[in-house]
């Protein structure tokens, strides 16, 4: 097993979600690697936990990788957040993405757990998305 694509893998998913044209006619540049300090925006999109299985076979070392990316919004009702969610999906589902280390084999949606947070005030979609890579 090799945790050694993490870095990697989290850099070409930020780079997919900051260059893709419908995810930033939503959000803008409020996507984040992780949850931004001080008073956030009031819709942004942040990579959150992963967790790594092994999936290294004779010919090669490589893992599952499950991570998160979470929209928050303070906006009334779901349907902001959905649509985001829906943006994000569409950019990294069976996307092409270029790790600076390895390769990824494919990249999968798992599930997606939409709730509100902060006594109400909080929109928020954890979308969980499962990445199979092989180091070279």
């Amino acid at each position: 097993m090799t945790y050694a694509l993490g870095s990697a893998l989290q850099a070409a998913v930020y780079q997919c979600l900051t260059n893709d044209a419908p995810l930033t006619a939503l959000v803008g540049s409020d996507i984040f690697d992780a949850t931004p300090p001080g008073t956030p925006p009031s819709t942004y999109v942040s990579l959150g936990p992963e967790e790594v299985k092994d999936a290294s076979d004779v010919c090669s070392d490589g893992a599952f990788h499950e991570f998160t990316v979470s929209v928050v919004t303070d906006q009334a009702g779901f349907q902001s957040a959905k649509d985001i969610a829906a943006a994000i999906c569409d950019a990294l589902v069976g996307a092409d993405l270029v790790l600076t280390r390895g390769a990824l084999i494919a990249l999968w949606f798992l599930r997606a757990k939409a709730a509100r947070s902060d006594n109400g005030t909080t929109r928020r979609v954890d979308l969980m998305f499962r990445a199979r890579v092989q180091d070279d």
